[in-house]
């Protein structure tokens, strides 16, 4: 019974956030209403890391113990992974055209997300060009394993070596290229963050329970 509430308890509280963002927090000083994309779009990025990493830690597990769960695991987080990340992509370009004036620029940050994409559309491709089970599944999983390797350096390292329009740190002391929070946009940053996360996992374990049912059927 607690189960058939989740979805709505979640939803409600994502409402909340959403409103949160708009209404509760103040402006970013130096951004203005444009800062308000980082109760969005920080928190899809955070997830899509989290996503790719369950992906890769479900490979790993299959390879050793060549379990169809784990398969399934992996199959489903990196979905959900190129879900988020399409998500942040999406609300960083907003972000960009209301800062820059441009929706994308090859900034060093959407240069390495939009990489990010490709390997991970790839992803898909491989297992769609490989008709039997087993061997689609090994092979998809080492390379899941070998894509998530370039996950730091896409997302967190690679910009770094290189100027950007960016904001950073987002959470950090103020000046040029950087924005900092007020206590009530850090409040509602981390809701977020817990909201998305939490979003995260039921859509997974969504995935889950229907790729069981799938098995079922299917034997």
């Amino acid at each position: 019974m607690k189960g058939k509430f989740l979805p709505l308890l979640l939803g409600l509280y994502m409402i909340v956030v959403i409103i949160a963002a708009f209404l509760y927090a103040e402006p970013e000083a130096t951004l203005g209403d444009a800062g308000r994309v980082i109760f969005f779009h920080i928190p899809a990025a955070w997830v899509a890391v989290l996503a790719f990493f369950v992906s890769m830690l479900s490979s790993l597990l299959y390879l050793r113990r060549r379990r169809v769960d784990d398969d399934h695991s992996a199959v489903a987080a990196a979905e959900l992974g190129l879900v988020f990340t399409v998500i942040a992509t999406i609300s960083g370009a907003i972000f960009a055209n209301l800062a820059w004036g441009t929706p994308w620029n090859w900034d060093p940050r959407e240069t390495t997300i939009f990489i990010l994409l490709l390997i991970y559309l790839a992803y898909f491709a491989l297992r769609a060009a490989v008709e039997e089970d087993d061997r689609r599944a090994r092979l998809s999983a080492v390379y899941s394993i070998i894509a998530f390797v370039t996950v730091p350096f896409l997302v967190f390292i690679i910009p770094r070596f290189y100027w950007s329009l960016h904001p950073d740190p987002l959470i950090s002391q103020s000046g040029q290229a950087s924005m900092d929070m007020t206590p009530r946009m850090l409040r509602v940053f981390m809701a977020s963050l817990l909201g998305f996360t939490g979003l995260f996992i039921w859509i997974y374990r969504l995935q889950m329970r229907i790729a069981r049912l799938t098995d079922r059927v299917r034997e």
